[in-house]
């Protein structure tokens, strides 16, 4: 297994930069960025929320956060505002109190899968809170630090994630878990944790997969059953299929009609971007393909009636980072989000 890089580290490059503000909200410290540059006339508002990778910190989302807030700007929009709001993932910058619990089990962190499980579907809970709370912070009742310059009110009206890694898998998370999030933008994470922390425990090494090649390693002291109740409740293959196998495609009747009610209630219409470095060691691409097949089949066939956009981009050659490429198509992606969002529109067929 890959040591853990900082896919967010770029060439010295002209980023271009926007305004931040940081307000303590909920509790918690945010960036947001973007409240200078809305538009005077702007009712309606776009929030991205960005989410870090593991071992980074909030600040480490500004690159992209100007990347996409500067293109959004050149493009005029004057009937609607784009902001976009990070904040520090638990146990990292601001809120960090132990350094042991965010690496690896090869660094010698022995709860490695609960710690990072439990970081991601944090993420999740904390950003739900913050999309109770933020609107009443930045807007109030015509007041506050993003507040129309007539004191008229603003309203934000659509939520979108981007997230890296540990953000990736978060951005997949919260995906299922809330209605007013309805685009993401994952890169280099999994939608399958169990299959990757399986993975990860095989390149390890770790007494509890090479006992048995890996037939008791669910439920062992290295990914106990209270992580699988977990992953079964928060983590889109568990969610779907909980311990069982994914289903390949074609998808029989039955398992389309147990299915159905689940992408009814938790991703019908939503909007999915997802980036992958094809030599990816840390997050490998194969963790992700078997979810990633049958969802693709899913939405291009028997649940083509549920408005669901899907982007499956791999990048041959490039590992656990985000480059430019990768850059540029999230983007692209988030810009044409709120496009749609703007003009009422629905979905676009999935790319896949």
């Amino acid at each position: 297994m890959a040591a853990t890089n900082n896919p967010m580290a770029q060439p010295p490059s002209a980023d271009p930069e926007v305004s931040r503000v940081t307000l303590t909200i909920a509790g918690l410290k945010v960036d947001i960025y973007g409240l200078s540059e809305l538009p005077p006339a702007a009712h309606e508002v776009s929030c991205l929320w960005l989410h870090h990778p593991r071992l980074r910190v909030k600040e480490d989302m500004a690159g992209i956060a100007g990347q996409i807030l500067s293109a959004y700007h050149q493009r005029g929009s004057s009937s609607r505002g784009l902001i976009a709001v990070a904040f520090d993932q638990r146990n990292h910058g601001s809120r960090l109190v132990d350094d042991l619990a965010n690496e690896s089990w090869r660094d010698g962190n022995k709860t490695h899968a609960q710690d990072m499980f439990g970081t991601i579907s944090g993420a999740v809970t904390d950003n739900i809170h913050l999309l109770d709370a933020l609107e009443g912070y930045l807007f109030g009742a015509g007041e506050g630090h993003g507040a129309k310059p007539d004191s008229g009110k603003r309203h934000i009206d659509h939520n979108m994630v981007l997230g890296v890694s540990l953000g990736g898998h978060s951005t997949w998370q919260i995906l299922f878990a809330e209605p007013r999030v309805t685009a993401g933008v994952v890169v280099i994470g999994c939608p399958d944790y169990m299959r990757l922390l399986e993975d990860r425990a095989r390149l390890s090494k770790l007494e509890t997969f090479t006992a048995d090649s890996g037939a008791s390693f669910f439920g062992s002291k290295d990914f106990p059953k209270a992580l699988i109740d977990a992953c079964k409740k928060y983590d889109p293959k568990g969610i779907l299929f909980g311990t069982e196998s994914i289903s390949s495609p074609p998808i029989s009747a039955a398992e389309q009609e147990r299915l159905r009610p689940l992408f009814d209630s938790k991703i019908a219409g939503k909007r999915f971007q997802v980036l992958s470095g094809g030599a990816d060691k840390l997050v490998p691409y194969r963790a992700s393909e078997p979810f990633l097949n049958f969802f693709k089949d899913a939405v291009a066939t028997w649940y083509k009636d549920g408005g669901i956009y899907v982007e499956d981009n791999v990048y041959p050659g490039r590992g656990h980072t985000f480059d430019t490429d990768m850059r540029n198509d999230a983007v692209r992606f988030v810009l044409d989000s709120v496009a749609l969002a703007d003009n009422g529109k629905g979905v676009i067929p999935s790319k896949i």
